[in-house]
């Protein structure tokens, strides 16, 4: 009986010590005394403390957890609507439709109008239905319908302001109930490499969900003629139908509008910062539509080379290119290969200087431009008149 109890004793003892190890192991490194190291103890209660003191929005900001996204696209899906624009186009404009072959085929019914239709997206952005979308979007259409993902049945939208030197516009649907809408965020607080959120309508594939990051900021960009210096650029799928869509960030907030894709590139897409939609939109939500002004002339920059060629004297400014017949230019008297040299005092270095100059001053304004034409200088005064487009 006492070796028997010796031995139970030993087995107890065996236990006690196996537990003791086993529970060191699981804890941490332990010092003979039975306490963490001194260095150990510091460097988890500095853990703690920065663990403690960051802040949770940060975190979610910056951290594309697993279903971030899923949670933005729940949150704001509904908000993001696709236009489809209907235009009425005069067959007769076609040189096509005026040859006699084709009239000896289809008579008098190629000169009948003929109806084109156009595809965007844009968003909800007050809960009584008003929408932003790029002013191309909707330029020129006769009918606008806005489909919602809760519904089926399209909402017959009206024109309500545009701003064509940004390109945005305002649209409005009316229903006896609230609508979904987005908010705004804040676009000077974005930096390149932040995580964006694309939600559009390409080809006619609604919601069709994108993600990126900020490529770059402050782009400019010359697309049909008008310059737009301030952009987004992305890395997210933009493709045609996605112009008018929310840029969002973490939070769900808009940052930009989705406004345009670099054709001949992948990966490279376009987006006006809200810091700009902001400026105007109350402006386009009451009717105050922005009319840009114009000079009315098509022009390249004065380059070294150029200036070598052509054995000029000066080395900057601005070629013109071409003068529309009848805009404030040819009124004036500029022509063709006269080099705008500055505009109001200020001296002009390229094309994209120029149309800031111009874009902020107003329809009406007189502006005084010097040239050079065949090496002597000019001054004229433009009058300023309303863009066509």
């Amino acid at each position: 009986m006492e070796r028997s109890g010796f031995k139970t004793a030993l087995v107890l003892v065996f236990i006690f010590l196996a537990g003791v190890l086993i529970g060191g192991i699981q804890m941490g490194v332990f010092d003979f005394d039975g306490k963490q190291p001194e260095s150990q103890g510091i460097q988890q209660q500095e853990d703690v403390a920065r663990l403690q003191t960051e802040k949770p929005e940060a975190s979610q900001r910056n951290i594309m957890a697993d279903d971030t996204v899923r949670n933005i696209v729940a949150r704001c899906g509904d908000s993001v609507v696709k236009i489809e624009t209907q235009v009425t186009m005069d067959s007769s404009s076609n040189p096509l439709f005026n040859d006699p072959f084709f009239e000896e085929f289809f008579g008098d019914s190629l000169q009948e109008e003929q109806q084109q239709q156009g595809l965007g997206s844009g968003f909800i952005f007050s809960e009584d239905g008003y929408i932003l979308t790029n002013n191309h979007v909707i330029q020129g259409a006769e009918k606008i319908m806005v489909y919602l993902s809760l519904r089926e049945e399209p909402y017959e939208a009206v024109l309500v302001g545009q701003a064509p030197d940004l390109d945005l516009a305002v649209i409005k649907i009316t229903s006896g109930t609230a609508f979904p809408f987005l908010t705004l965020g804040d676009s000077n607080l974005v930096a390149v490499g932040d995580w964006i959120v694309a939600i559009g309508n390409p080809y006619g594939l609604d919601h069709t969900v994108t993600v990126g990051v900020i490529s770059a900021t402050g782009r400019p960009l010359t697309i049909e003629g008008t310059l737009y210096q301030n952009l987004f650029q992305t890395d997210a799928a933009i493709n045609p139908g996605n112009s008018g869509g929310p840029m969002l960030n973490l939070d769900g907030e808009v940052i930009g509008l989705n406004t345009a894709v670099n054709a001949s590139a992948q990966g490279i897409g376009f987006a006006i910062p809200s810091s700009t939609i902001q400026g105007v939109i109350d402006d386009l939500k009451a009717g105050n539509s922005r009319i840009r002004p114009w000079m009315g002339i098509t022009m390249q920059d004065l380059t070294p080379d150029l200036a070598a060629y052509f054995n000029l004297d000066i080395t900057e400014g601005v070629i013109i290119n071409t003068v529309v017949e009848g805009a404030p230019a040819d009124k004036a008297g500029l022509q063709r290969g006269d080099i705008i040299l500055s505009m109001d005092g200020q001296t002009v270095s390229g094309s994209e200087q120029l149309q800031s100059l111009v874009r902020s001053r107003l329809v009406g304004d007189s502006v005084e431009i010097v040239i050079s034409r065949d090496g002597v200088e000019m001054n004229f005064v433009i009058k300023l008149e309303a863009s066509e487009s």
